[in-house]
């Protein structure tokens, strides 16, 4: 096979491979396999995960977004904001634009680093949901992605939403003490969010307009600097729970802040929107190498 044309992006720390892919240069029954292998930090490009840009008849272009475990998601906020940026930086859509995807169609506009994405309206939520958690320790011989050694279990109140992809989030007093592994691992297999499990975020309320998250992701299967759909998810549910007031400033563990805006009717959300910075990092080309390596 040729070598493959990409970008690299971060979207507030999220790091993103992004494949031309409107030729069909990867087979679609491949992508998985290829995500995979090519996501592998210290093996290959490295990355929190990838998207194909593809063809459409009605929009500016369709986008797939893949984790890194090569696992398809519906949607990715962060993703969602790198892609509308390489679409203009490769001229194949103006500033602004329509994609659609697996969610639903996305707007976006681009000025400069700074993108803005009119996402779908959420789905999906339930408050005050309560879930027996075990609690977890790492153990030298777990396997990545599976939950590790048992311990004394505890319970615990969070709510739920859809934003895109299916979150937990669990208001806490403090994210830097946060129990990220030991209470997000077992939450995002938890039966409560079978089959396909959950993203989990822990958000602390700064202020009526501010709250900072961290989150571990689904796919990822670890803790990420950012993510754009929990970052949605956190701040519509800490306007629910804590009357926390659109425009909500939100601050990953990257400390590079995404601005989350909407308009508020009860439970429901409507004009939703997602501002941040979607830096483009390089450009470059995988040679085979990069995805067809397999540790012996």
């Amino acid at each position: 096979m040729k070598k493959i044309p990409f970008m690299k992006f971060s979207g507030a720390g999220n790091d993103f491979i992004v494949v031309d892919n409107r030729d069909r240069v990867i087979d679609p029954k491949k992508m998985a396999a290829f995500v995979s292998g090519v996501c592998r930090r210290h093996l290959s490009v490295g990355a929190d995960g990838l998207i194909f840009v593809e063809k459409s008849r009605k929009y500016d272009f369709r986008w797939r977004f893949y984790n890194n475990d090569g696992g398809e998601a519906d949607f990715c906020g962060n993703g969602a904001r790198c892609v509308a940026r390489f679409a203009h930086l490769k001229k194949i859509a103006p500033k602004s634009m329509r994609f659609e995807g697996a969610a639903g169609v996305v707007e976006a506009t681009v000025e400069g680093e700074q993108i803005t994405v009119r996402v779908p309206e959420p789905s999906g939520i339930r408050l005050h949901v309560r879930l027996s958690v075990p609690s977890y320790r790492r153990r030298r011989n777990d396997i990545p992605g599976q939950p590790g050694a048992a311990s004394e279990g505890t319970m615990l109140e969070g709510q739920a939403i859809n934003t895109g992809v299916p979150h937990f989030v669990y208001f806490v007093q403090d994210t830097s003490t946060a129990e990220i592994m030991g209470i997000g691992r077992p939450i995002r297999w938890h039966e409560a969010f079978k089959p396909g499990g959950t993203n989990v975020n822990f958000v602390q309320v700064v202020d009526r307009h501010t709250i900072k998250i961290r989150t571990y992701e689904r796919g990822v299967e670890d803790e990420t600097l950012a993510c754009g759909s929990g970052a949605l998810a956190s701040a519509l549910l800490a306007a629910l729970v804590h009357k926390v007031e659109s425009p909500i400033t939100v601050i990953p563990l990257s400390r590079m802040p995404l601005r989350v805006s909407f308009t508020q009717a009860g439970e429901r959300f409507a004009n939703l929107t997602l501002t941040g910075e979607a830096r483009a990092i390089f450009d470059g080309q995988m040679h085979p190498e990069a995805w067809e390596y397999r540790m012996k």
